[in-house]
């Protein structure tokens, strides 16, 4: 008979354990660096014996405690997720990428980015993704016209989505996340949300650019000089010449000289 301690956890079981940790930092019973280690243990424990060590020491005794509310449901079709996990770091994916089961992102004091606007989604047009913010942030990119599903809880914390979804009853692919934040936030934004910001920084380039061209064609651009000094362009080049200097005066007529013997 296998050892019960050696049987595999799921996700569900996971996610169990790190809300019970979270619930523990709440009440005072660990401290942030406690929280960030076990939290990061619990993600990638295997075994229910590496679970158990995550909580062995809190209220209950239990390795997965039951929640107090609801676990998410499992990854469909009992397939192991695919993580970004950012501890006091960061982790971003953007471009083109393959998105073939579903996701997890965790930020412990961190940043996750996942752009999904040029992934090529091969789950039936269904994005899950589980996202974790403990005084981090996760920020999913998406493009315009998907359908987003945001559940989950917050502890003094924001989940936000801010996407032009498809109208209703189209059948628009689905970002399903399920959001759970303490100190932190888990973002879903649409393509329209990052598209003005990165116009109005080209519009202020072009601007600068325009405006670094016209101070330098009238104070950048002198020519030396055969002395010291320096001339402007405009004093060779003026279209209009300096006026002609006034005429002399006439000499005034000399006095008669006497005749000479």
């Amino acid at each position: 008979m296998n050892d019960p301690g050696e049987m595999r956890v799921s996700d569900a079981e996971r996610e169990a354990a790190v809300e019970w940790l979270r619930v523990a930092s709440v009440e005072g019973r660990l401290t942030l660096g406690e929280l960030t280690e076990r939290t990061e243990a619990a993600y990638t424990a295997i075994t229910q014996a590496e679970l158990a060590v995550v909580t062995f020491d809190l209220p209950g005794g239990r390795p997965v405690p039951a929640p107090a509310y609801s676990p998410p449901p499992a990854a469909p079709g009992g397939q192991v997720r695919r993580w970004f996990v950012a501890v006091m770091s960061s982790s971003k994916r953007r471009g083109s990428w393959r998105i073939d089961k579903p996701l997890g992102a965790v930020a412990v004091m961190g940043d996750v980015l996942l752009d999904l606007r040029q992934a090529e989604v091969r789950t039936g047009g269904v994005v899950d993704i589980m996202a974790t913010a403990v005084m981090g942030n996760v920020k999913i990119i998406v493009p315009d016209g998907v359908e987003v599903e945001l559940d989950g809880i917050a502890v003094m914390g924001d989940k936000k989505v801010q996407v032009i979804e498809a109208p209703p009853g189209t059948n628009a692919p689905l970002v399903r996340v399920t959001a759970y934040v303490l100190m932190g936030d888990v973002k879903v934004v649409g393509d329209s949300r990052t598209k003005p910001l990165k116009k109005a920084i080209a519009a202020w380039r072009k601007q600068w650019d325009e405006l670094r061209g016209e101070l330098t064609g009238e104070y950048g651009h002198y020519q030396a000089g055969p002395g010291p000094h320096r001339i402007h362009p405009s004093h060779q080049e003026h279209p209009h010449p300096w006026p002609p200097a006034p005429p002399q005066p006439p000499h005034p007529p000399q006095p008669p000289q006497p005749p000479r013997y």
